[in-house]
């Protein structure tokens, strides 16, 4: 069963869904939202055990896909263009191959329709490991988790996981779900033969990411009969967060050419 999945919107105009990654939430995007609702009436989605949406047990492609396919038929009616980072990448990618009626247009950021490196599961197990009931500050998180995960870049965009409630500090993702799911996550569905999405799409990539490789271009082509890639320079694996002014300019002459 699909579940109804908190969004926020942003503008007027024709309708835009945007799917956040890993650990990831809607609000990843509500500056990149802002940006875009002169031109657009621009939805950005918690995905299935994130954010504000509801918690399940199930976590695969495609529960994340038929959750967001009832999303665009209950609040807009028809086609949406969609762009998704990294697992919402994926999402979206499923998304228009089995439902192509709903996706106007796709753009993909940064991850391949194959199985794909992400977020070491080490990571999850750090989360897991951090005694909550023992702090009360983000800062006290961080700390927690810094032998675990030296990087701080990292550590700080994982704290954004923390919320604060009247019981103390908890994390918002569904980590044991995750934990469970972690290889689908990773990996992408099997699809019948011949199975396309003919609507214009685009691979969106970061020129200091290794996620997207040579290797994927025979598939991607395969998958997506009028795909169009672009790379953004210095801009690695969140090309959103790094290079936002290089990116909104790649998403609007797609959307709007």
């Amino acid at each position: 069963m699909s579940l109804e999945l908190s969004f926020n919107e942003y503008g007027a105009g024709p309708p835009l869904v945007v799917l956040h990654g890993l650990f990831g939430s809607k609000r990843n995007f509500s500056a990149i939202a802002r940006r875009l609702a002169d031109a657009f009436q621009v939805i950005t989605v918690d995905l299935r055990n994130h954010g504000e949406s509801p918690w399940d047990n199930r976590h695969d492609y495609p529960a994340l896909a038929a959750d967001v396919a009832q999303l665009i038929e209950r609040q807009l009616g028809g086609p949406a263009a969609v762009i998704g980072h990294s697992m919402g990448g994926k999402a979206a990618m499923l998304l228009a191959l089995t439902r192509p009626e709903l996706v106007e247009r796709l753009v993909v950021v940064d991850i391949p329709p194959a199985r794909s490196r992400g977020t070491p599961i080490d990571y999850v197990h750090a989360m897991q490991a951090v005694p909550l009931a023992q702090l009360s500050r983000r800062s006290e998180v961080e700390q927690s988790l810094a032998a675990a995960i030296p990087d701080p870049v990292v550590r700080g965009f994982l704290v954004t996981n923390i919320a604060s409630r009247p019981d103390g500090l908890a994390w918002i993702p569904n980590l044991d779900a995750i934990e469970r799911h972690f290889d689908t996550i990773l990996d992408w569905p099997t699809l019948p033969a011949g199975t396309q999405y003919p609507g214009p799409t685009l691979f969106l990539t970061g020129a200091k990411s290794s996620f997207v490789t040579p290797e994927h271009e025979p598939l991607i082509r395969r998958l997506f009969s009028a795909v169009r890639r672009e790379q953004i320079a210095a801009a690695g694996h969140w090309v959103h967060a790094e290079q936002p002014e290089a990116f909104l300019a790649a998403v609007r002459r797609f959307l709007q050419g």
